[in-house]
């Protein structure tokens, strides 16, 4: 095919959260708390297991109370973080400020670092007037995590769910997308790590693409190995 137009999605393909480490230490600093090894430690497994960082790694079990908010937590800003903060509170925390400063980090700039080749192939698409969108399952803005990495000048649309009350697999975000960049469907490909979510653009046309989430030193040239540049 001629490509035209690439989708991409966010999380766990542009760009990778950080690890819950290294999350928790930076809002306890930020709050001036200290804990002992052994508390931060627990902390950090609870939490893992508990699925409580957006982007990280998924919860081992969903509380019954919030398993229907779960299910859909990425079409609204609230239920998004009532969701999350819901996860993080079942580890008692040493403050109860910390919840809510915990979801707010995640949405920081510094918690999420682009893939090492993420600039070189946009950058690349850019030049050949390959035109890009990004679509991501999100209950919040995540523009300005592309404009502190410089990324958004390279970027000509977003569909982000929370902004439209559906999320993917639903074929209409990817419709939206291809006509915000003005392409038609079957001259586009999409790129994403989760088969169920992104694979829902081939409802549509468009050619479907695969990388793998992964921490960002081990995948280095995920995204150039997908044949979407010379």
């Amino acid at each position: 095919m001629v490509i035209k137009g690439v989708l991409f999605d966010f999380s766990g393909t542009l760009f990778c959260i950080e690890p819950v480490r290294s999350w928790l230490s930076a809002v306890l600093a930020e709050r001036d708390m200290t804990v002992s090894d052994a508390d931060f430690e627990r902390y950090v497994a609870d939490l893992t297991a508990a699925g409580a960082l957006p982007g990280g790694p998924v919860p081992q079990r969903v509380p019954d109370r919030l398993a229907a908010a779960w299910a859909t937590r990425d079409e609204s800003a609230e239920r998004h973080r009532e969701v999350y903060t819901g996860l993080a509170r079942q580890v008692a925390l040493p403050d109860p400020g910390l919840y809510e400063a915990l979801y707010d980090r995640h949405m920081s700039p510094t918690a999420w670092r682009p893939y090492p080749d993420a600039a070189e192939v946009l950058g690349a698409l850019r030049a050949g007037g390959i035109r890009v969108g990004v679509v991501s399952n999100v209950g919040w803005d995540l523009r300005p995590i592309f404009r502190a990495h410089g990324l958004d000048a390279l970027v000509d649309a977003y569909v982000l769910s929370y902004e439209h009350g559906i999320q993917k697999p639903d074929p209409h975000l990817f419709h939206t997308a291809c006509t915000l960049i003005g392409q038609d469907p079957k001259d586009v490909v999409m790129v994403g790590d989760d088969r169920h979510a992104d694979g829902g653009a081939a409802a549509v046309g468009c050619d479907v693409r695969f990388v793998e989430h992964l921490p960002v030193e081990e995948r280095p040239g995920g995204l150039r190995a997908l044949g979407l540049i010379p």
